[in-house]
């Protein structure tokens, strides 16, 4: 699934192409040799091809190339023919308006310098043609992404964090690759915890007509009500099973009642993911229920289904447990609908690549949905095949005592609250740095919400998704180090240098000329050109799908250009168009790292 070579903004695709035609120049009729280049530190160039070692590994038994005689005799011979192998590597490479200047150094590394005046016509061409034009074209045409997922009835927690922002971070990431991407919430919508939800709702509101939000009021204390209800009363806990049934049978009250309180709880998760900027198209467990029976009964005839202990189910080969595609009670449950909704999502919706985003507690179950899918011949069994699924885990968000992240009364952080406390803390930084008296009450509350709800983001997707990691405000809202507050802050000063030239930007990028003469100039340019390098989160997705990839480039980027604007005058200096033409190209790029963790760019601060 790689990106098409002629994309211009992936340096490290580019050389490799000019490396293969080296390596089947200098060892022609060898199989299966692929260039090995990677980004190296500046002391030797700016990439490396490494593929000397492992050419000599391969052609060192070959007729005509032994070396007998005394050890150093052999080593000599052995360095001549290597020295020999690696010059022809860098002789054989093909001309390339790119390429500057190549070296051999170390053991068998041949060093690349790009071309200056290359690197800035490409990134003047960018500011020119967009952004879009360094965007990598993937091979898939369509995917769904699985993710947030929160239970009716219960409010959005800080665990429903991760999920959300991983997932929507991962699906702007397709989006941009021109892949068209299925936004999935898979709500859990038709569960047993309905039945005991609408009898209790029975009981408060013998007329469902006065049932809205106010009457509720607190949907998760009237769950937490209900739940209790359910468990110390014996005669209601019947009458909430048999709901279930009536429910699922499609008896016409039990449904209204479960549609007032689905809708309910939705308006309530539609203001979370309105503040965090998360857009999702519902298709809740109930969707794929009518499915089920049809899916079951395939996978039976298949010879897939058989009888455990009063359960139908799916043996997995490697897995002690089998997976319960069919409640010994004959109802349905998770791995009822994940099946189906794995079905459908192929047959149906044509998905080449679905992915789930859930934490890492769920592995097993997917694990065991995708084998359970592969036995049925839905998808290859080689996992580099489409269409295939990928299972997103993450770890959990820890309080400072190292332990789930709660309140001091142990409940769950709600969404909500943690999303308030971070405007509000913002809104106060921002107030303290004097802000209020220089802005309007608007401008202070919409910076304090982009800040604030984008420090949230940034702190969690920093990190490797698989490990926990602590949430504290303090140090998330920092505007020193890596945090979404310094990064928003490089951004607002970019846009503070170019309005103080008083210069028209588009203007400039039509009749100004991008030069990368200063050493600081040339290393904030060839950051700005390996952009598309740090999307290899997505190129390479089948084996990362790591959002802190991004991160790390986005935080390396401004770093660059603070040491850039350090050592480089822009406005009034006689360099002054070229400077603010590389300015335009960093808050370009890191506008566009910020769409795609889902961070709103603030432009003064």
């Amino acid at each position: 699934m790689a990106a098409e070579q002629e994309n211009v903004g992936n340096l490290k695709q580019r050389l490799a192409k000019l490396f293969q035609l080296s390596l089947d120049a200098t060892v022609p009729g060898e199989p299966d040799i692929e260039p090995l280049v990677a980004a190296c530190t500046a002391k030797f160039g700016d990439y490396q091809c490494n593929n000397a070692m492992g050419l000599w590994s391969k052609i060192k038994g070959r007729p005509g190339i032994e070396f007998r005689g005394p050890p150093a005799v052999g080593q000599a011979c052995f360095e001549f023919f290597f020295l020999e192998n690696i010059f022809a590597i860098m002789k054989n490479l093909p001309q390339s308006e790119m390429i500057e200047s190549c070296s051999v150094a170390g053991p068998g590394f041949v060093n690349v310098v790009l071309s200056k005046n290359w690197m800035a016509q490409n990134i003047q061409k960018m500011l020119v043609d967009g952004i879009e034009t360094w965007a990598p074209k993937l091979s898939i045409k369509r995917a769904v992404v699985d993710f947030s997922s929160p239970n009716i009835a219960k409010e959005m927690h800080v665990g429903h964090l991760r999920s959300t922002i991983i997932g929507d971070t991962l699906a702007s990431m397709l989006e941009f690759s021109n892949v068209e991407v299925l936004r999935r919430n898979h709500v859990g919508d038709w569960g047993t915890q309905f039945g005991m939800l609408i009898e209790f709702l029975f009981e408060k509101f013998p007329n469902l007509e006065d049932v809205n939000e106010t009457a509720i009021g607190d949907l998760q204390a009237f769950y937490k009500e209900s739940k209790q209800r359910f468990d110390v009363d014996a005669e209601f806990k019947d009458r909430a099973q048999k709901a279930v049934v009536r429910l699922q049978s499609g008896e016409q009250m039990y449904r209204k009642a479960w549609a007032q309180i689905c809708e309910i709880s939705r308006r309530e998760f539609y203001q979370v993911y309105q503040r965090l900027g998360v857009h999702l198209e519902e298709k809740g467990e109930s969707f794929y229920n009518p499915h089920i029976p049809g899916v079951i009964e395939a996978l039976t005839n298949q010879g897939l289904v058989e009888e455990s202990k009063g359960a139908r189910v799916i043996f997995i080969e490697g897995i002690n447990i089998p997976l319960i595609v069919v409640k010994s009670d004959g109802g349905y449950n998770y791995a009822s609908t994940d099946m189906t909704a794995l079905w459908y999502r192929l047959n149906e919706e044509k998905a080449e690549w679905i992915i789930y985003v859930t934490d890492v507690g769920q592995q097993q179950h997917f694990d065991m949905v995708f084998k359970a899918a592969k036995r049925a011949g839905w998808l290859p069994v080689d996992d580099r095949q489409y269409p295939k699924t990928s299972h997103v885990g993450f770890g959990l968000v820890l309080g400072e005592d190292g332990k789930r992240f709660r309140t001091r009364s142990t409940e769950v952080v709600r969404l909500a609250d943690l999303l308030d406390e971070a405007k509000t803390r913002s809104k106060a930084a921002l107030i303290e740095r004097g802000k209020a008296a220089e802005w309007t009450e608007e401008e202070l509350e919409q910076t304090a919400e982009a800040v604030g709800y984008g420090a949230v983001k940034y702190a969690d997707l920093k990190n490797n998704r698989l490990t926990n990691y602590t949430f504290d405000f303090d140090q998330m809202l920092n505007d020193k180090g890596n945090t979404a507050v310094y990064l928003l802050y490089a951004h607002a000063r970019i846009c503070s240098i170019i309005r103080k030239s008083g210069k028209d930007i588009g203007e400039l990028k039509k009749t100004g000329k991008l030069v990368l003469d200063h050493a600081d100039e040339r290393v904030l340019g060839l950051h700005l050109l390996q952009f598309a390098e740090a999307r290899q989160v997505v190129e390479e997705a089948c084996t990362n799908l790591l959002p802190n990839v991004l991160c790390e480039y986005l935080y390396n980027l401004s770093e660059n250009f603070t040491r850039f604007y350090s050592n480089c005058q822009v406005v009034g200096s006689a360099e002054e168009t070229s400077r603010l033409l590389l300015c335009e190209a960093t808050a370009v790029v890191m506008r566009k790292c910020f769409s795609l963790l889902g961070i709103k760019p603030v432009y003064k601060i």
